[in-house]
């Protein structure tokens, strides 16, 4: 008997311990674990894959730079949209929440995010 698995994020954002301002045409993104449940219900973690996760959820944008190579991620984002970006994009960066629990966010350029989940 063969299992389906289906994929579905998981969109749990934690509040960041410390404002965070990114600089430039940089967009920060907490990544979503991805979730793989089997066609009888068991849920299977991200974690358990080692697959990195491709979607986040944006948590601070800059505010674009000088010239026309720095766009302003403002345009075409906001704080709480769901972006997806490549496997191996942008930077990790580790921060604290509120309760003092280490959080990973990606530090990437607009031109990494790949498109906008609606």
């Amino acid at each position: 008997m063969a299992t389906a698995a289906l994929d579905r994020p998981t969109k749990k954002v934690p509040r960041l311990a410390v404002a965070i301002e990114p600089l430039g045409d940089r967009v920060v993104v907490h990544p979503l674990e991805q979730e793989q449940v089997t066609a009888s219900g068991i849920v299977i973690p991200d974690t358990a894959s080692g697959e990195k996760p491709q979607q986040g959820v944006v948590v601070a944008l800059g505010k674009g730079g000088i010239g026309k190579e720095c766009a302003n991620p403002t345009e075409f984002l906001k704080v709480g949209d769901t972006v997806l970006f490549g496997k191996y994009a942008g930077d990790d960066v580790k921060l604290k929440d509120t309760h003092g629990k280490d959080i990973e966010v990606k530090i990437l350029h607009l031109d990494s995010v790949l498109g906008k989940v609606s």
